[in-house]
């Protein structure tokens, strides 16, 4: 996923100032140089995966730099991203929780093994990140526990105008997640294409849908 090649990124990169800060003195500039060379040098096309995932947007440049971007610079990223969330066709948001938990569950897809980069096949890799149902007990802690997601934000009917702005919230979170935090790890599903529109609705009827284990 292009996000996880992102922090990756960062961390080599912040090696890479310290070992030139160490070394030659050089500016950050020359170092900043030397660091895009041999990231070039180091990588190749193979199957799906291209080279061009190394191309940083203003949001994965600003956040791979050892200091936070200023705040006119967050307030871009963010504002920028909103701009780029795709609102659900016909207002449907919501999809099958148990094909949600399926998608949760897979870490599929965007490989040099695969076919193409079609979604069809994707998963969310959710589980890498969060928990979310009790049934799961392998669970990655990077992100907030998502366990009564729903439930504890009130949400008792899912088309319910009281739902509607967490329901839009949420939405939005897996499209884009920059839109809402500038320097966000969580993988941009739907603006990077990781994720179709379909999918998003099945994961969204995971964390919302009070029927779904998430928030029983």
């Amino acid at each position: 996923m292009k996000n996880t090649m992102s922090t990756t990124l960062a961390a080599l990169a912040a090696a890479a100032l310290v070992a030139g800060c160490a070394g030659a003195g050089g500016s950050r500039d020359n170092i900043d140089a030397e660091f895009a060379a041999m990231m070039k040098s180091s990588f190749r096309d193979q199957g799906i995966a291209k080279t061009d995932r190394l191309n940083q947007d203003l949001g994965q440049a600003a956040c791979s730099s050892p200091k936070p971007p200023p705040a006119d610079v967050a307030k871009r990223i963010e504002a920028e991203s909103m701009a780029t969330i795709k609102w659900p066709a016909n207002g449907q948001y919501f999809g099958d929780w148990k094909t949600g938990e399926k998608l949760a569950q897979s870490g599929r897809g965007m490989t040099w093994s695969d076919k193409s980069t079609a979604t069809a096949g994707n998963g969310g890799q959710c589980y890498n990140c969060h928990q979310i149902t009790k049934e799961e007990i392998s669970f990655g802690t990077i992100g907030p526990s998502l366990y009564n997601y729903g439930k504890v934000r009130g949400v008792k009917d899912l088309n319910s105008p009281a739902s509607a702005e967490i329901v839009k919230y949420t939405w939005g979170k897996l499209w884009n997640s920059k839109a809402y935090s500038a320097c966000s790890n969580m993988p941009r599903f739907g603006h990077m294409k990781l994720l179709d529109e379909g999918q998003i609705r099945h994961l969204m009827a995971l964390l919302l849908d009070p029927q779904s284990p998430v928030n029983k």
